[in-house]
C-alpha cells in the first residue's frame, strides 16, 4: 500500500529500489578507489556497515517524526539517502554530494512534486549542521536526532568493542572503551530537542550505564585501576 506525499505516491516497491540503489552506490563507491575508500580504516567503515547505519537511522527517524508530527515520507526518503555520498566524498562536503545524488534519483525515478524533493534534498544537505537542531526544519531535525542517536547504546558500544579487536587491546582496556561511548552518548544526548529523542537517549545512554557496571563487577582490576563518574 502506497503512503502519499503531497500529491504523489511512494510505494514499498519505489522505498525497496531506494534502498537497492543507495546500497549499490555505497559499494561502487569502494569498488571505485584503489586504496579502499575513505574512512575504512576498519572493517565496519563499509558498504555495509554505511548501509546498515542508514537503515538504523531510517527506523529511529519514522519513530521520532511519527511522535513529533513530521513529514513521515520526507523524513524517510531523506534518511536514506543522508549518507549515500558518505565513502566517496570528503566529510565536510558529503551532506551536499548527498543531496546532489538524492536530487538526481527523485527527478529521474518517478513524477515526484518538486515540493517533496526540495524538501528531501534540504534534510540531506542539512543533516550534518552543528547548530542547535531548532534552527532547521522539524523533518531535518528528526533527522540529525536519528544520526546522533545511532551512535548511542548498545550499537555504539558494540562497535566500540570490535574496535578494540582491530586495534589489538585487551579485554582490560573494555571500560575505557565502554567510557568513551558513554561520554559520546551524553554529548549527542545533549543536542537532541524532541521529547521522543530524547527519550531514546535515556534508554540508549541506560543501557552502556548498565554494561559498564557489568564490566566492573566482573572484571576486578578495572575497578582498582578505573575511576568513573558514576551519575
Amino acid at each position: 500500500m502506497g503512503v502519499e506525499i503531497k500529491g504523489s505516491r511512494v510505494t514499498s516497491e519505489e522505498i525497496a529500489d531506494m534502498e537497492h540503489f543507495v546500497r549499490e552506490y555505497l559499494a561502487a563507491s569502494v569498488e571505485s578507489e584503489d586504496d579502499g575508500g575513505r574512512m575504512r580504516w576498519y572493517p565496519w567503515h563499509s558498504a555495509e556497515y554505511r548501509f546498515n547505519h542508514i537503515l538504523n537511522v531510517v527506523d529511529i527517524a519514522e519513530q521520532i517524526a511519527a511522535k513529533e508530527g513530521a513529514d513521515t515520507d520526507v523524513v524517510r526518503v531523506a534518511a536514506l539517502f543522508h549518507d549515500v555520498s558518505k565513502l566517496e566524498a570528503d566529510q565536510d562536503v558529503h551532506a551536499e554530494e548527498g543531496a546532489r545524488v538524492a536530487r538526481q534519483y527523485l527527478e529521474t525515478h518517478g513524477e515526484y512534486p518538486e515540493s517533496f524533493v526540495a524538501e528531501v534534498c534540504s534534510s540531506v544537505e542539512d543533516h550534518s549542521y552543528q547548530g542547535p537542531v531548532t534552527d532547521l526544519s522539524l523533518e531535518t531535525q528528526c533527522l540529525i536526532e536519528a544520526d546522533l542517536l545511532d551512535k548511542v547504546g548498545a550499537n555504539g558500544t558494540t562497535l566500540m568493542i570490535l574496535r578494540m579487536g582491530y586495534e589489538a587491546r585487551t579485554h582490560m582496556d573494555a571500560a575505557e572503551m565502554v567510557q568513551r561511548v558513554l561520554e559520546r552518548g551524553r554529548e549527542h544526548a545533549s543536542r537532541v530537542e524532541s521529547d521522543t529523542a530524547e527519550s531514546i537517549a535515556h534508554e540508549r545512554i541506560k543501557r552502556v550505564k548498565w554494561f559498564r557496571e557489568w564490566l566492573e563487577d566482573e572484571v576486578a582490576e578495572m575497578s582498582h585501576d578505573r575511576e568513573f563518574d558514576a551519575s
